[in-house]
């Protein structure tokens, strides 16, 4: 995927800050809650037990300190619509961390409190505009934030998935981030203005290639919650068994967009 060209839209740096940290608090507060039975079940990540699940959570939040204990480079030259499309890029290597970190861990609520600590030292001591390695390139440390919100997003609905009864909250705003940083990158790898996809209340955007639709009802129109949205785009949902459970809504000939899913894995 070849850097995005699309106009990023914008995103409030404070709001973003605000909403990493609250879902991260809700993430925190559930895990407490876990017993030794539970952090033991499977989940829907491979080989991943939920204990590996929590210290991969943590990880995407130490990810911005290990990012800013790396040289400082020039100059920002990723954009925040690069990321969705690079995360695959080291999935082995994560994966062998995330255990690693499982393992070194045995206090999941004591290496999620370091985790918080640190990230609350960090982005008191570093703008906004402080450019960051990342695996999409370097980053403003703003925009990398961002992408912590789908992190996670995504990651809460995989502990929910993973024990019965469990029901972390999502943030409002870090669900709303999410939801439009993935709509966008949709836009971004399927390009045109022939069919509209709306995730209310968080995101509306054009894509795919055809007649532009310019007013009154579009012919092509793709809707769907916001879960459900950001389910199809990591790849824990596939578009025909969302479509098939009417998670998905899809009018129009050019409305079948299973092809362009997931956007990221």
């Amino acid at each position: 995927m070849p850097p995005a060209k699309k106009r990023t839209r914008t995103y409030d740096p404070g709001k973003v800050r605000t909403a990493v940290f609250a879902q991260f608090t809700n993430v925190r507060d559930a895990v407490r809650t876990l017993t030794p039975e539970q952090l033991a079940l499977p989940t829907r990540l491979g080989e991943w037990t939920v204990r590996e699940l929590v210290a991969h959570i943590g990880m995407a939040v130490t990810a911005v300190q290990r990012g800013l204990d790396e040289p400082e480079p020039a100059t920002a030259d990723a954009a925040l619509l690069d990321w969705p499309f690079r995360t695959g890029v080291n999935s082995s290597a994560i994966s062998d961390f995330t255990r690693r970190l499982a393992g070194g861990h045995p206090d999941l609520d004591a290496y999620l409190a370091d985790a918080d600590d640190g990230l609350h030292a960090l982005l008191a001591a570093h703008p906004g505009t402080r450019p960051l390695a990342t695996s999409a390139g370097a980053m403003s440390l703003d925009d990398y934030l961002v992408t912590r919100t789908v992190e996670l997003v995504v990651h809460t609905d995989d502990l929910n998935a993973a024990v019965p009864g469990l029901e972390v909250p999502y943030d409002r705003q870090a669900l709303a981030a999410c939801t439009r940083l993935l709509a966008d990158a949709l836009a971004v790898k399927a390009p045109g203005g022939s069919t509209e996809v709306r995730v209310p209340p968080y995101a509306v955007v054009q894509c795919v290639e055809g007649p532009r639709h310019t007013r009154g009802t579009p012919p092509n129109v793709v809707e769907t919650d916001p879960l459900t949205w950001a389910r199809l785009a990591t790849g824990r949902l596939e578009w025909k068994e969302a479509v098939a459970d009417a998670k998905v809504s899809a009018s129009g000939e050019r409305a079948d967009i299973g092809a362009l899913l997931p956007l990221m894995s």
